[in-house]
């Protein structure tokens, strides 16, 4: 019974806070995601190809050319652990962007929809709206039709009173 209660959450108290041995390191999530999409939009640039393109080829001639002072003793080992390394990380910082970006859109996609369905109901009340003008302006007398009625009374009148004076 002494286990079950040690179990049970105690809304009334304060959680015990467990301490690890050691502290993980502590980073800004979204600074570090937004340098993620800083690098996945510069290694999406030509300037990237072109800057590795240089750097690889600088690479080629010096490690051939150079003679005594080749320092990639393996033909070219280091840079293939160098091109390796480079990759494993960008394909991480370029998924984290696309996650990031997915997320936006995911948002601005809930947005649209809410403003769209607003629109729509707009629409629809507009359009119930005009369907009621039309109606009521329908029932509304128009000129020609009280002009109409008035000669119509004014010859039943003209009427009557010439009955009258014959009487």
């Amino acid at each position: 019974m002494a286990r079950e209660s040690r179990r049970t959450v105690r809304l009334d108290q304060p959680r015990e806070v467990r301490r690890a041995l050691v502290r993980a390191p502590a980073y800004d999530a979204e600074a570090f995601g937004r340098l993620s999409e800083r690098v996945a939009r510069f290694i999406g640039t030509g300037r990237f190809l072109v800057y590795m393109t240089v750097f690889v080829v600088f690479w080629l001639i010096w490690n051939t050319l150079a003679g005594r002072w080749i320092f990639d003793s393996y033909p070219f080992v280091f840079l293939t652990l160098i091109l390796s390394l480079q990759a494993s990380y960008a394909a991480p910082l370029i998924l984290l962007a696309q996650n990031r970006q997915e997320a936006r859109d995911r948002v601005q996609y809930e947005r649209d929809r809410d403003v769209d369905a607003r629109t729509r109901a707009d629409m629809e009340f507009l359009a119930r709206e005009m369907a009621a003008l039309r109606m009521s302006v329908g029932e509304v007398a128009t000129r020609d039709f009280l002009r109409s009625e008035l000669r119509s009374l004014l010859v039943e009148l003209d009427h009557k009173d010439r009955e009258d004076d014959r009487v």
